[in-house]
């Protein structure tokens, strides 16, 4: 979810886009991401029929809720929306992604007018006085054109308002059901979860193009006990996925994703991990093999401020040596 969507690179896909470039990749793989994080969402490895390698399953499994498994589905999709808009909480963190241009580390910091962020490794070594100038002088440029900035925040507002119409439609796209024994995923500090297995509703009629990623997609959610907010998402693409008829896009059967969540309290839950393995055809022209990563940590709650002063904070932070 996407809200991944709106944390880890992200853009939508619009068939104007290059297919050759950068952009148009990562906003045709954010398409399908998009969909697929929310349940739900992630942004994973085949569907897990049986315990996951790194599952366990004990005797403090929780009890199956009095709730249906829609019911569940829905409130923990309700819960997304809440996580990718966190109002009134403010973090910064370190985010790594590695995709096509290799292994990038940046400083994040969440403004109450939008995320900024700054390169600060790039491989596992620390940037070149030529590369530090380039970022220096790009958050100068934001800090210079309030319309920059302004623009990078409609991109992902963009965002946001599509995993805004997707996320509800996650109960009803899926069938969730009790996965049997209730493995746990022994990401959630010993907390419990319960757990969802979905599969394609062969009863829901997507109203978007781009719901129809919702269609190829099943797998395995675990779901925190106590507030319902996702733990971890497991999914694959197990079928053809056509967007326009083949004409926009063709996302390959055998596609992977998955992805983290955590609470670094006061209920703000936020991706730790996401990874995408996906062959999608791009405008009936060229086939796309998509690998792509992104870890967070080193989170910290801060006051809200402008984005002029997460910039300054950003360019004031010394930058690691490793």
């Amino acid at each position: 979810m996407v809200r991944v969507a709106a944390t880890v690179p992200s853009s939508v896909l619009y068939c104007g886009s290059r297919v050759g470039t950068l952009a148009g990749r990562r906003r045709l793989w954010n398409w399908v991401a998009i969909a697929s994080l929310i349940l739900l969402h992630a942004i994973i490895g085949p569907l897990v029929k049986g315990q996951s390698p790194d599952a366990r399953q004990d005797g403090g499994s929780p009890a199956l809720p009095s709730i249906s498994p829609h019911a569940l589905a829905a409130e923990a999709a309700a819960n997304e929306l809440v996580a990718l808009h966190h109002k009134g909480s403010y973090l910064r963190y370190r985010m790594e992604t590695v995709n096509e241009k290799g292994d990038q580390v940046r400083d994040v910091i969440e403004s109450k007018d939008g995320t900024v962020a700054r390169l600060i490794l790039k491989n596992g070594k620390p940037l070149t006085p030529e590369e530090d100038k380039g970022e220096q002088q790009r958050l100068n440029e934001m800090l210079a054109s309030p319309a920059t900035f302004a623009k990078h925040v409609r991109n992902g507002e963009s965002e946001k308002g599509m995993a805004d119409k997707l996320v509800p439609l996650m109960a009803d796209a899926m069938i969730n059901t009790y996965t049997p024994g209730q493995p746990q995923s022994g990401r959630n500090g010993g907390a419990p979860e319960i757990v969802l297995d979905y599969t394609p509703n062969p009863k829901f009629v997507p109203p978007s193009t781009q719901a129809q990623a919702l269609t190829g997609l099943e797998g395995r959610v675990w779901i925190d006990a106590k507030t319902h907010y996702l733990v971890r998402m497991e999914g694959t693409i197990f079928r053809s996925v056509n967007f326009g008829w083949g004409m926009v896009a063709h996302i390959y059967p055998g596609g992977r994703l998955e992805m983290d969540q955590t609470n670094v309290g006061d209920n703000r839950w936020i991706f730790t991990a996401f990874s995408m393995q996906l062959s999608v055809r791009a405008l009936m022209v060229k086939k796309l093999d998509i690998r792509s990563s992104a870890k967070a940590s080193n989170y910290q709650k801060l006051d809200p401020m402008s984005y002029q002063d997460a910039i300054h904070l950003l360019l004031a932070t010394p930058l690691p040596e490793h």
